[in-house]
């Protein structure tokens, strides 16, 4: 009876490279569909990137993300590969120094002013329209009925019950719609009272 024995032989190294090669490029498309289907939502703001790339002396663009290991060390990933260590406390020193000089962003601005003007609403039960960024303005509403025009600019809030006319102005959205007394109700809406 014949036995046929087998070796192991060494397989060449541009095979191994090929195969190397080939199974990168099918992670990098592994990775594209992944993206595709569920892409992963950004943790990091724009304006917290250029916190981030303010204290570091980078572009806002070249941040990719930044975690916190162990509590002691803050780490900055960028966008082209690399990353840097940071103390944690002196990271978040840094940061409240540099959000206290930062200029709020229009975006940002537009988030604070809908906040308050949605908690403004809530008060005097009403409700808006869309609103125009743009110049920050929208109508309101009660119970389906038309109420007014409300809006903020470098001045203040304004109110105006009519398209045309007089704006009037105040220090605040909720001040813009006021109760009591005749002269300071500029839409004439009064608050909601519990029942």
């Amino acid at each position: 009876m014949t036995y046929t024995t087998h070796t192991q032989q060494a397989i060449p190294s541009y095979f191994r490279d090929e195969q190397a090669l080939a199974q990168a490029e099918l992670y990098t498309h592994l990775e594209s569909q992944a993206e595709a289907v569920a892409p992963t939502q950004d943790p990091l703001t724009s304006r917290d990137r250029r916190i981030i790339s303010e204290i570091i002396q980078v572009e806002p663009e070249s941040v990719r993300t930044i975690w916190s290991e162990g509590g002691i060390t803050v780490w900055v990933k960028f966008v082209g590969g690399g990353r840097l260590a940071f103390d944690r406390d002196w990271f978040a020193t840094r940061v409240a120094e540099v959000k206290a000089t930062l200029p709020e962003t229009p975006r940002e601005r537009n988030q604070r002013l809908e906040t308050e003007l949605k908690e403004a609403c809530a008060v005097f039960g009403l409700y808006h329209g869309e609103i125009d960024y743009l110049v920050f303005s929208t109508k309101v509403y009660r119970h389906g009925h038309f109420v007014g025009f409300i809006g903020a600019n470098e001045d203040g809030w304004y109110s105006n019950p009519r398209k045309y006319g007089l704006d009037r102005f105040a220090n605040s959205a909720s001040e813009a719609m006021p109760t009591a007394s005749y002269a300071n109700a500029f839409l004439g809406v009064q608050p909601v009272v519990a029942a």
